[in-house]
């Protein structure tokens, strides 16, 4: 299929408030890979992942520093006060004797201990885990970057979404508004019925609700760009109309498929989720298994004690030996414990490979079809400006009557409202398709930052933002934590 590039096909004529033109002395609007390069920078679901990140990457040093040489020290400073007093009968002579002794001094004790581990099965599955276990989260680190990036380009494409609707509908209110007023200056002078008046009446009334509705989606999707970015901005880039809808490429759905495979970080992730359990299994069997370890000791006392001069110490150096004959059962349990985790591990691996393939294909599907969708919606506006041409001439001939015309200005003006939809239904479910096949960065998002048109303009301004203060205070989402160093 050959590229389709849509023709404004009179659009421009019929909504002449689409876009706003950024002035050159304007400050210059804010384009898709700025605002994303803002988000990576400043949003707070990502930091908090690159937080994890590093939190479980510090977790493998937790887990190494059992295997690394330990070293103990404690010492202990007293004053001791010592009374004895004795009685014996066996003296000689049958007379007893008695003793009493009253001592109060002061003692002092130091001792080192080193050890290090020789064999200890466990603590070295538990270093492989933590490897594992930032594997993984570096998977999710990826996916939580990729969502984010998936984030922005739909809060952006939504509020221009939003913004081409509203100027369809609001296009459309004028249009029937001025068809009720010809329809009022006709009824007056008494060419035609009030049931004509009526209808024009409740044309417009359902294209201002349409308008209203409108407007409060393009007011509802400002602010998640501020809650993706932690910033405000003025106006961003419009999106050209001659921007390139073609088919996905490769153009082939299997191919995207393979890419998933190898490249999605939620696969990937859960991959590595089977071998961090799997080496749950292995530190609970190495718990049936002797742990070796040599140590050295020395121990030093001193005391002032009455009638007793100097100090002792003493020192140890050895390797020592323990193996568990019997834990009542907990480690045979643990290895039943583990062993369903890996089980259930797998089976999640299973199904995010399923969930990451269906999503895959019918993303490939969507795609392609939204190729077809926006050169027919384009189609429909000119078969629509057509019939509504037709509708008018033939009203003023007297052969359709108002009813006819309002429906054919409605279909024009949904046409309008569709074609923008399917435009920016394209780039986004385009965008999508890449995230689940794990090949969405920051160049992808770059590619797309060149359909925007730098010349044009959409603001992001509520009704209310000029009043200041309280729209300030309610806009104001605060300032990010500052980790503490």
């Amino acid at each position: 299929m050959k590229p389709y590039h849509p023709v404004p096909v009179g659009r421009r004529a019929l909504l002449p408030c689409l876009l706003v033109v950024s002035l050159a002395s304007q400050a210059q609007a804010a384009d898709l890979l700025t605002i994303t390069r803002d988000a990576i920078d400043n949003n707070a679901t990502l930091a908090s992942a690159r937080a994890q990140y590093g939190s479980v990457e510090a977790g493998r040093d937790v887990e190494q520093g059992d295997l690394l040489p330990q070293l103990t020290a404690s010492g202990q400073v007293a004053h001791n006060r010592q009374y004895e007093s004795q009685r014996s009968s066996l003296a000689a002579g049958g007379a007893g004797s008695s003793g009493e002794s009253d001592d109060s001094y002061n003692s002092a004790a130091l001792s080192l201990e080193a050890t290090q581990a020789l064999f200890d099965a466990a603590n070295s599955a538990e270093v492989d885990q933590a490897e594992r276990r930032i594997d993984q989260q570096t998977y999710q680190l990826a996916a939580t970057e990729q969502q984010v990036l998936i984030d922005v380009a739909s809060a952006y494409f939504d509020i221009l979404r939003a913004y081409e609707i509203l100027e369809a509908r609001r296009a459309q209110e004028r249009a029937i508004g001025r068809q009720l007023e010809q329809a009022q200056e006709q009824f007056d002078v008494g060419l035609i019925a009030i049931t004509e008046v009526e209808e024009a009446r409740a044309s417009y009334d359902q294209s201002r609700a349409e308008r209203i509705a409108a407007e409060s989606d393009l007011q509802v999707s400002f602010e998640a760009l501020e809650r993706l970015t932690g910033e405000r901005y003025e106006s961003i880039d419009a999106l050209q109309e001659t921007m390139p809808v073609t088919p996905p490429e490769p153009s082939d759905r299997d191919s995207w498929v393979d890419l998933a495979m190898d490249n999605s970080p939620l696969v990937l992730a859960s991959q590595a989720g089977v071998e961090v359990s799997r080496s749950g299994v292995d530190i609970s069997q190495a718990q049936r298994l002797p742990v070796v370890q040599a140590f050295a000791n020395y121990d030093y006392a001193d005391a002032d004690q009455d009638g007793i001069e100097g100090h002792s110490s003493s020192s140890q150096v050895g390797v020592g030996v323990s193996l568990p004959l019997y834990t009542g059962g907990r480690t045979s349990a643990g290895i039943r414990q583990s062993t369903y985790s890996l089980e259930a591990s797998q089976y999640d691996f299973e199904d995010q490979r399923r969930q990451t393939i269906q999503q895959v294909r019918s993303l490939y599907t969507q795609v392609s079809n939204d190729v077809a969708t926006v050169e027919a919606r384009a189609q429909a506006i000119v078969s629509n400006q057509s019939a509504l041409d037709a509708t008018r001439a033939g009203y003023e001939v007297g052969t359709r009557n108002i009813v006819d015309v309002l429906n054919a200005e409605q279909s024009l003006y949904d046409a309008i409202a569709d074609h923008a939809d399917a435009r920016f239904s394209y780039v986004i479910d385009l965008l999508t398709l890449r995230q689940q096949s794990g090949t969405l960065n920051v160049e992808a998002i770059e590619s797309i930052n060149d359909w925007l048109a730098d010349d044009q303009s959409v603001y992001l301004t509520l009704p209310d933002a000029r009043e200041g203060g309280r729209y300030d205070e309610a806009m104001d989402i605060g300032a990010p934590p500052q980790p503490e160093s």
